[in-house]
């Protein structure tokens, strides 16, 4: 067989071979490193707060900046990687990042430093879903675990990278810190691009494509159509999904267990989530994307009931066990469901649309839990709100799944 190195085109039996697994193994390596950029930030937010002599309301606002650049940055990295492969995007990223963080080390106000962590954000948007997506190419049979695999590298590095960088913030200072990260990211990344120079095979990619041209993704309904869907399940699952992650620690102070103990429910979300997504991966090689998709919102919705019913010390790390369980595969599903219903060509971008949605979703949940909490004196209606966009994400997931000859592509 002919290897077409314009077309994108290592040869077919690439597919689920050693080097694709290799591949997968490197994608995770960079989402741990390029991830960073995600987590950073909370640590170091009361010392860059003493530092610059701000309040808390505006010393939240890089965090803001962060989920906006990798928002944006999602969808530009997305097209990047659709039109030129996974190598340009992943090296913009990593100059991206350490760039971002020298730059706010050395920052000497809160403005410029935001603006920095905005920048940041946006580089570490190449290392989630391009690489999602371009794993997606390298298997069928295994497609699910795979995507999950490599969606992981972003929950680990919120469970790894927490202590490091608080060492080193408390022995050397944050803006040491941030400077150390910055190369750290530019030295680290670069030489592990270099395994994924390799572009998909090209007889897989070209008939996936081929079974799209000028195919509707579900008869009826238009791949705009369909994506504003998708969209809006995106944006309904994380409203949801944000008023735990966003409010457990005040939650908790509130029922006076203190903020400590908050901050040990939610690491415990986040370690249930990382079983989710490899979970999740396994559930979509055997059932597709919407379903695994339908069954975790569903199981999140039981989780947001179960905040409702009991609000003891022991049932509260429970449940925020449970809720990790049930909700961490949400987001990775959605790059299988691209994967299923539009072209391999678009997947890139359609995902950083997508994935632009969810960010919107988090921090609109995240806005209005808190705006709900004001208005009632109490997280009980904010949990019913949520329980309320759970329910519209799971309505469109049923539509999907029960619509009459639904034709997802597996190639």
């Amino acid at each position: 067989m002919t290897t077409n190195v314009a077309a994108g085109h290592g040869p077919a039996r690439d597919i689920e071979s050693r080097y694709a697994w290799t591949r997968l193994c490197v994608a995770l390596v960079l989402g741990t490193v390029g991830s960073v950029g995600m987590w950073s930030f909370v640590v170091a937010l009361p010392a860059v707060q003493a530092d610059f002599g701000v309040d808390r309301g505006e010393a939240s606002l890089p965090f803001t900046l962060t989920m906006i650049g990798f928002g944006l940055g999602s969808i530009v990295m997305g097209r990047l990687a659709d039109r030129f492969g996974i190598v340009l995007p992943v090296v913009c990223g990593a100059f991206a990042l350490g760039a971002g963080y020298m730059l706010s080390g050395f920052a000497g106000s809160i403005w410029p430093f935001a603006l920095a962590q905005g920048l940041l954000g946006f580089g570490s948007a190449a290392t989630f879903g391009p690489l999602m997506t371009d794993i997606s190419h390298w298997f069928v049979r295994r497609r699910g675990i795979a995507v999950a695999l490599a969606s992981s590298g972003n929950y680990l590095a919120g469970t790894l990278w927490p202590p490091i960088i608080q060492h080193f913030i408390a022995s050397d200072g944050w803006r040491a810190t941030q400077i150390g990260i910055g190369v750290l990211c530019i030295l680290s990344m670069l030489p592990l691009v270099v395994a994924l120079r390799r572009r998909p095979p090209a007889h897989h990619v070209a008939q996936a494509n081929a079974a799209m041209a000028g195919s509707r993704p579900l008869p009826g309904v238009s791949a705009n159509a369909l994506m504003v869907l998708l969209c809006i399940a995106g944006v309904a699952c994380c409203v949801a999904m944000a008023m735990p992650q966003v409010h457990i620690v005040a939650y908790c102070g509130d029922l006076g267990y203190g903020p400590a103990r908050g901050a040990e429910m939610l690491s415990v979300m986040l370690g249930f989530g990382l079983v989710s997504r490899i979970a999740g991966g396994l559930f979509a090689d055997r059932i597709g994307g919407v379903a695994t998709l339908l069954l975790s919102s569903s199981l999140q919705g039981v989780a947001l009931f179960l905040y409702l019913l009991f609000d003891g010390l022991f049932s509260l790390y429970v449940i925020s066990a449970l809720f990790g369980l049930f909700q961490g595969s949400l987001v990775p599903m959605y790059a299988i469901i691209v994967r299923e219903y539009f072209a391999p060509r678009e997947a890139g971008t359609r995902l950083g649309v997508i994935l632009m949605a969810t960010l919107a979703g988090m921090a609109l949940g995240g806005w209005m839990s808190g705006w709900i909490f004001d208005l009632t004196g109490s997280y009980q209606a904010a949990f019913l709100n949520g329980l309320g966009w759970n329910l519209v994400n799971v309505s469109i997931m049923l539509w999907l799944l029960l619509r009459p000859s639904r034709r997802p592509i597996h190639a």
